[in-house]
């Protein structure tokens, strides 16, 4: 099956009923989309589907055929810049153990694509469905205030 990943097409060997999750890491390398829970709920496994954030740990893949997939690894802009969403994240040192943070981002970049101008309610009610077991949760909230106002400045 051909599945399109960070802009890139690739032939994967994978069974059509195989989660999204081991496909990216097992077969591709992309081992920035981190396992969980397995079930969906704690977002460590978040990645863009068509611009949407997708929990992969429940995604089949045939789910994604004909679909544009973007993982953490490639929300970085194309001119080799990090995502707003990266830059705040750094700038504020959101990370402690950074298993949930790959996920973390890509909610808060789909998000930010939606709501360039957040309100701190917005942002809250938009993460509440990503769990950090570190409790990072109001430097990442910080971050993704940070983030909109820089994606907010992008010419």
């Amino acid at each position: 099956m051909e599945i399109s990943i960070n802009g890139d097409t690739y032939l994967v060997d994978s069974d059509p009923s195989e989660l999204l999750v081991w496909v990216l890491r097992d077969e591709l390398g992309l081992t920035g989309t981190k396992y969980g829970c397995g079930i969906g709920l704690c977002g460590s496994c978040t990645v863009h589907v068509d611009g949407v954030a997708t929990r992969a740990c429940i995604t089949p893949l045939v789910a994604v055929a004909d679909k544009e997939v973007r993982t953490v690894e490639g929300l970085a802009e194309t001119e080799g810049g990090l995502h707003p969403v990266q830059q705040a994240f750094l700038e504020f040192q959101v990370p402690q153990c950074s298993w949930c943070m790959s996920g973390q981002m890509m909610t808060a970049a789909a998000f930010l694509s939606r709501n360039p101008d957040p309100s701190d309610e917005e942002i809250t009610e938009a993460m509440t469905r990503n769990y950090c077991r570190c409790g990072c949760y109001a430097r990442i909230k910080v971050a993704i205030a940070r983030a909109a106002q820089l994606t907010r400045e992008l010419p």
